[in-house]
């Protein structure tokens, strides 16, 4: 099993949801290294089951290490009201002893009005304390949603937005990253096999085939839920039954015909996903070859040779 390594910053991640063998993962986790250098206030956006937890567990560990306190709050537990009544405590608690710490509000999508802005105004109190003070507390939140929407409605407070909207990261669903689900699997069939004491089920080609095909609804959490059932019926056959009846391709194999080959398989949704990535960062650069390279963390040179290849099979990226 390989883990991402950025040799600047990053050493081996053990938290399977930060894998990651494709261009958008590697740039992510890029970005992650240089956000996590700084104290800006950082929102993570995506769907439920990717990751938001673990980036947010990430970004506090590159920042202050292992010892600094983390205080996670849930906005949307019955009683969130309540702490963020006691919000200048909370902050207070997270740069106490270590003298550094992350504030983490989860699910900041569900906050009410009036909860933000209780949880505006101690905010705001925080950033007018001692320079000792803002330094050391950081703000991590999470939403379901991208909340520019939620703004424009008068649904989510425009000072509050502004406020934890430092940075926004947003985690890809694992429909959009098919390239790294060989591995997450291999991840969680070693990590629940060794907890269960039983051996490696053996994920075969077209049991592969299946899971590419998947639209992974429930995201990385799904996907480990399966490797769990794996493990526990010890036999992958009987622990898919439930994913091909929603698998078009499944219709495939059930028939008895040949299933493509796992290396096409793979090499095929690599280059989809890889032409999606370079065609995004050419638009957000407005087709600035040297800035979508630092973009996607590659050479110059390397996304020359890029774009000639999807040119040459597409015809609309050359000259």
């Amino acid at each position: 099993m390989r883990s991402y390594t950025n040799s600047t910053t990053l050493g081996p991640l053990t938290d399977a949801f930060v894998y990651g063998l494709g261009v958008g993962m590697q740039s992510l986790n890029g970005i992650v290294s240089e956000i996590a250098r700084t104290q800006i206030p950082v929102l993570i956006v995506g769907e439920s089951g990717v990751g938001k937890d673990a980036y947010a567990r990430l970004i506090h560990r590159l920042s202050f290490g292992d010892h600094a306190p983390l205080q996670k709050i849930n906005c949307a537990a019955p009683d969130s009201a309540v702490v963020f009544d006691n919000a200048s405590e909370v902050i207070r608690h997270v740069s106490s002893s270590t003298g550094a710490g992350t504030l983490y509000l989860d699910n900041l999508h569900e906050l009410d009005l009036a909860s933000q802005r209780v949880l505006y105004s101690h905010l705001m109190k925080a950033e007018g304390a001692n320079a000792e003070e803002r330094r050391t507390c950081r703000l991590l939140s999470s939403s379901l949603r991208t909340l520019e929407n939620d703004v424009a409605v008068e649904r989510f407070s425009r000072d509050l937005y502004f406020q934890v909207n430092g940075a926004c990261l947003r985690l890809p669903p694992l429909r959009q990253r098919r390239d790294d689900i060989p591995i997450l699997m291999e991840y969680f069939l070693t990590k629940h096999s060794g907890a269960a004491k039983r051996g490696i089920p053996s994920v075969n080609r077209q049991a592969l085939d299946t899971l590419l095909s998947y639209h992974w609804p429930g995201n990385i959490r799904e996907l480990e839920n399966l490797a769990l059932k794996m493990v526990a019926f010890g036999d992958v056959e009987l622990a898919l039954q439930d994913l091909q009846s929603a698998t078009p391709a499944s219709g495939l194999l059930r028939q008895g015909r040949p299933a493509q080959p796992l290396k096409l398989v793979s090499r095929d949704v690599s280059r989809q996903a890889e032409r999606q990535l370079i065609m995004q960062a050419l638009e957000r650069t407005r087709w600035n070859r040297k800035r979508a390279a630092q973009e996607l963390q590659i050479s110059y040179k390397a996304l020359l040779y890029k774009i000639k290849q999807i040119g040459s099979l597409n015809g609309d990226l050359e000259g």
